[in-house]
């Protein structure tokens, strides 16, 4: 029961201190603006660096890496599925041809 007392005397006065640090600053906070810009411009460099790691991480979101990757396997992969096919036809026409001269 005591200790019980204790922790709630503990909560309470944290709590207050709490009210009392935030009724004191809400003038401050007030006074910030709503966009959340503080008005401190950014130095052209830090903005062309901001642009680059959006430009980065979009590329990322959007997989277009991934996608260019997929798509040039499916292409090196039809191009050998090309070829091969043209020399099992030239292998089928010279075998068709010993055949006959037979």
């Amino acid at each position: 029961m005591i200790i019980e007392s204790i922790f709630l005397i503990i909560f309470i006065l944290s709590f207050g201190g709490v009210l009392l640090i935030l009724i004191r600053k809400i003038p401050v906070l007030v006074a910030l603006p709503q966009n959340g810009s503080t008005g401190i411009k950014k130095h052209h460099i830090i903005v062309k660096a901001e642009s680059k790691i959006k430009d980065i991480s979009t590329i990322f979101e959007k997989q277009i890496i991934l996608h260019k990757f997929l798509s040039w396997v499916k292409i090196v992969t039809l191009k050998i599925e090309t070829r091969v096919d043209h020399l099992l036809h030239k292998i089928r026409h010279k075998d068709q041809q010993k055949n006959k001269s037979k």
